[in-house]
């Protein structure tokens, strides 16, 4: 019996998907993430396949030029209680239209942070959104998930809970 021939080893076209090296990582349709570099070590987000962008919480939002280029500095509360606001700067990767849920269209602002999720740390794009009267802080579409992770909708916070602390006395 002869050993089958191996195959050469092509890299994919630009223009091919990325091609998963290991299994994707399987998650919840509600995880805690974080999103180091604006200082958010852990906060509710949904994980939501049916929406192409993801979109982060800010109370308030304020545009500003730093050594010639748009950046935008904002605020926002890790949807908690009794934790302590966050404020964070970032260079203004995009702006674009974004149609919500409703069908509303509006510009928003787009940055590239890390998001830290399951284990694992990518780039991802986020929009800066007012998601006051939602349940979820931050949202993480399917382009913040894509060839990395896969989720089962049926289950919530696979990789742990943030504890909230006790009062205190």
């Amino acid at each position: 019996m002869s050993s089958p021939i191996p195959q050469a080893q092509v890299p994919p076209a630009p223009s091919d998907p990325p091609v998963l090296l290991n299994p994707p990582i399987l998650l919840g349709w509600r995880e805690f993430a974080a999103l180091p570099r604006l200082g958010i070590a852990a906060m509710r987000a949904k994980i939501d396949t049916g929406a192409r962008s993801s979109a982060l919480h800010v109370d308030a939002q304020w545009r500003f030029v730093e050594a010639g280029a748009p950046w935008v500095g904002f605020r926002l509360s890790r949807g908690v209680v009794g934790a302590s606001v966050v404020e964070a700067t970032a260079p203004v990767f995009d702006e674009r239209e974004v149609t919500d849920s409703g069908g509303h269209r509006t510009r928003r602002v787009f940055i590239r942070t890390v998001l830290s999720l399951a284990g694992s740390e990518r780039e991802i794009d986020i929009n800066l959104a007012d998601r006051r009267g939602m349940r979820f802080p931050m949202l993480l579409g399917r382009t913040a998930v894509a060839h990395a992770f896969t989720v089962d909708p049926s289950r919530s916070f696979l990789h742990g809970r943030v504890r909230r602390r006790a009062p205190r006395a």
